[in-house]
């Protein structure tokens, strides 16, 4: 399969005339491709630049900065009845829900598909090329899509993201069929169908900084008054943090609490400009943060505690022996098949019978039916504990993450 030798149509709509007409056009579609530009990268607050989005028959751009809300896109994406095809769309739906309250109830995303069959390269890029022929330039990747107007290069990079979804949804869907993996494809595609914009909580930015966690307590919180000074900043101009101060900067500057302006330019990385114009304003940070009475030092929150168990990394590794075979036989990663976290939840609850594996939070009804029994089987041996965390029982968040993100 190929895409058409000529190339497409693609329109920008830039108005709310345009939009509006536009998607008049396509109502009754039952499938649509939709991908979404943020710049996070450039920015502080991100949001949706561009909507891409496609149809077997047009394809357009609608420009979010020049139009009101586009009601009529959002009646489609939450229309059960028509099947909303993204790659990776976790982010996409975040912002979606973050920027107009749209929760998409039908979904087909390539990434998952792609990794549900074994596809080591699954990034849009690799697809298109692999199946389609189609290169795409790269050089728009970390692009400042916020920026008007756009250069024909970007909207035509942009376009590309959607223009040959719906031929890469098809043939990933035969695959899935073939292979009998649709259903789980289908488990996977429902999940999604929860993500949701979760507000991250006021003044806790510091707590996910990598390498916080090697900080003292007073170290901690002269990061979390030097943080909360950085990313107020990084607002104020409406950057991205990392181009105000980057983290390893904060990470130093907290390690060090340097008491003058002189000692403050000597961290390696500290910008010369914000030196200049806010170096006051970094060193009272840092002074409030060392004039915290001990009491009140910020900690990281409690983990999950469990009770000891001498024989959980035997049954993880049991668990694991189970996955890995299935993960060969079926040739898939296995982190795709089961995460590590997984497999620690199942070991906890020590399975006698496949429908006690059901009430696992994160387990899939498909990863019950590859590797249920196994599971079963290899906890045979051990008494089940009935281990619980301290307080109550940890349960899977609405609209969690799909698992290959990270693997």
């Amino acid at each position: 399969m190929s895409p058409k030798s000529a190339a497409p149509t693609v329109r920008y709509l830039d108005s709310d005339d345009a939009v509006t007409k536009f998607l008049a056009g396509i109502r009754g579609t039952p499938l649509l491709a939709l991908d979404t530009e943020g710049a996070s990268f450039h920015r502080f607050i991100d949001r949706i630049y561009l909507l891409q989005l496609s149809t077997r028959d047009v394809h357009a751009i609608i420009d979010p900065l020049s139009i009101a809300s586009p009601g009529g896109l959002g009646a489609l994406l939450e229309d059960p009845e028509v099947e909303i095809v993204f790659h990776d769309a976790d982010y996409d739906l975040r912002l979606l829900h973050q920027d107009y309250g749209w929760q998409v109830r039908r979904i087909f995303d390539t990434r998952v598909a792609s990794q549900l069959l074994g596809i080591k390269a699954f990034g849009l890029a690799a697809l298109l090329e692999q199946h389609f022929g189609v290169k795409l330039d790269k050089k728009h990747q970390r692009a400042d899509w916020s920026m008007r107007p756009l250069p024909q290069g970007m909207l035509d990079y942009a376009a590309q993201d959607t223009m040959h979804l719906l031929q890469l949804r098809d043939l990933l869907k035969d695959q899935l069929e073939r292979k009998e993996r649709w259903s789980w494809a289908h488990e996977e595609f429902e999940r999604l169908e929860g993500t949701r914009w979760s507000p991250e909580e006021p003044g806790q930015a510091f707590l996910r900084v990598k390498g916080a966690r090697d900080l003292t307590r007073r170290e901690l919180a002269v990061m979390r008054e030097v943080t909360q000074w950085r990313d107020a900043a990084a607002h104020a101009l409406d950057r991205s943090t990392f181009r105000v101060v980057a983290n390893d900067v904060l990470l130093e500057i907290s390690h060090l609490a340097p008491t003058t302006v002189d000692e403050l330019g000597k961290i390696k990385g500290m910008p010369r400009g914000i030196l200049d114009r806010a170096g006051k304003e970094v060193l009272d940070a840092i002074a409030r943060g060392m004039a915290v009475s001990d009491a009140d030092l910020p900690r990281f929150p409690k983990s999950t505690r469990w009770d000891k168990d001498p024989e959980f990394d035997d049954k993880v590794g049991r668990l694991k022996a189970v996955r890995d075979a299935a993960a060969a036989r079926l040739e898939l990663d296995p982190g795709v098949l089961g995460s590590r976290e997984r497999l620690e939840a199942v070991a906890r609850r020590v399975p006698r019978a496949l429908d006690e594996l059901a009430d696992i939070p994160g387990l899939r009804q498909w990863q019950i039916a590859e590797m249920g029994a196994g599971f079963v089987k290899a906890l045979s041996g051990f008494k089940p504990r009935g281990d619980v965390p301290k307080g109550e029982a940890p349960k899977a968040p609405a609209g969690e993450p799909s698992p290959y993100l990270d693997t």
